[in-house]
């Protein structure tokens, strides 16, 4: 049984492949069909009775004729329909009584029906119909209301009928497929933006904690280097905060690379969200490194910020404060306030130092990431960030966040795109 299916299945598709060999196969059982019918005589009582007449030589060549039209079907179904209607009404005309050439026709109007729209299956089926049933009424031998006459109006729209609902489910099956298709890419579009965006999200984590932490132990291990000898006892508190700053490094790299586990791998956090709450941990890790820093922050009293919110508030004074460390200079100071404003909270970092040149672009220009990653967060959350020069020296970053965090929308511009803007 699964020979024969095989077996079954291989023809079906070679026959897909090979429509000619198809329509030519049909052909020629339309052409021994129409042949055993020319055979029968219609009976009144009885039914048709087989062997009491033979076709004439002209009604088996018009039969011919008619057979080999329909091996072009489907290339031509407009023209094959119109010659075979023509050799079906010589027929009708001329014999009596006349062969099934009109067979052929009937074939040739379903696949016109099949191949066409609605209404040309309309208009040409009716003409096709009237004009055959008239050819039978008018010129046949037998009466108008005869059962022969009111088969070939029968046959004729119940082949324009056939090839119609062919049609329409054909259209239907490649509607259904064609949104099964367009579903399927736009599945596929969004995983690769969503992982893109992910990828994009733990780059800005990983920039952050190395960036800010591998700044303060280089600090830190510069001035251990440098009061070894002479001061030993700061030489010592220098490497306790370098060990204290890369075991912080350590904990919130782990955390980060824990969102890459699998569903099945151990718990690990699936947030690497620092925020505000921590913020004093942070200044206080940064003036241990030397560097004087002020705080203000009012945006802890009331309601907690959302976890979005709070996490970019952190990342963005980490980033600015490191920023002061790599470029402010000896004996700069920075101030730190975080706000709430109506639906807003603002957060702001300025300093006092000196080395301001190429900081808004320096970044960039160097190869890091640090405002650029800054930016991208701010905005993400539908808020702004501007970062540049301050009047008479030293240098500001300025964001804004809405409270209610939202995306952006793909086609508003980047906020990030205006990097070194002039507060």
């Amino acid at each position: 049984m699964t020979t024969l299916g095989t077996g079954v299945l291989r023809i079906r598709n070679w026959l897909r492949d090979h429509p000619l060999a198809l329509d030519g196969a049909l052909a020629l059982a339309v052409y021994v069909a129409m042949v055993v019918g020319s055979f029968a005589a219609p009976g009144v009582h009885h039914g048709p009775t087989f062997g009491t007449r033979a076709p004439a030589v002209g009604s088996v060549f018009l039969m011919a004729l008619s057979a080999i039209a329909l091996i072009w079907r489907r290339r031509r179904p407009m023209a094959v329909l119109a010659a075979t209607g023509v050799l079906a009404v010589v027929e009708l005309v001329a014999a009596d009584p006349p062969a099934p050439v009109v067979m052929s026709t009937v074939i040739a109007l379903y696949t016109v029906a099949a191949r066409t729209d609605r209404p040309t299956t309309w208009r040409v089926g009716l003409l096709t119909m009237a004009v055959l049933t008239a050819a039978a009424m008018f010129f046949g031998a037998a009466p108008w209301y005869s059962q022969e006459n009111l088969g070939i109006f029968a046959w004729t729209g119940m082949a324009g009928a056939a090839g119609d609902a062919v049609r329409s489910r054909r259209a239907f099956v490649g509607a259904i497929r064609e949104r099964a298709e367009r579903a399927e890419r736009t599945r596929e579009e969004e995983a690769r933006r969503r992982v893109a965006e992910e990828r994009l999200r733990i780059a800005r984590d990983l920039h952050d904690v190395v960036a800010h932490h591998i700044a303060l132990v280089n600090v830190q291990a510069g001035v251990a280097a440098h009061v070894m000898d002479r001061r030993p006892d700061q030489a010592k508190e220098a490497l306790a905060h370098v060990r204290e700053a890369s075991r912080s490094a350590l904990n919130e790299l782990r955390a980060t690379v824990g969102l890459l586990r699998q569903s099945g791998d151990p718990t690990a956090p699936t947030e690497p969200a620092p925020g505000l709450a921590v913020l004093d941990e942070l200044v206080e890790t940064v003036r241990r490194a030397g560097l004087p820093v002020e705080v203000a922050c009012s945006a802890k009293e009331g309601p907690p910020l959302p976890a979005a919110v709070d996490l970019a508030a952190y990342r963005v004074i980490q980033e600015a404060l490191t920023n002061v460390r790599k470029h402010a200079g000896p004996g700069a100071k920075a101030e730190i306030s975080v706000v709430r404003v109506g639906a807003t909270a603002e957060v702001m970092v300025l300093d006092n130092g000196q080395g301001t040149a190429g900081r808004a672009d320096g970044d960039l220009v160097g190869g890091g990431h640090g405002l650029l990653g800054m930016r991208e967060r701010v905005t993400a959350l539908g808020g702004t960030l501007t970062a540049g020069p301050r009047y008479g020296g030293g240098f500001r970053v300025h964001a804004i966040l809405p409270l209610k965090a939202r995306a952006q929308e793909p086609d508003q511009p980047d906020a990030a795109g205006r990097t070194g803007e002039n507060a």
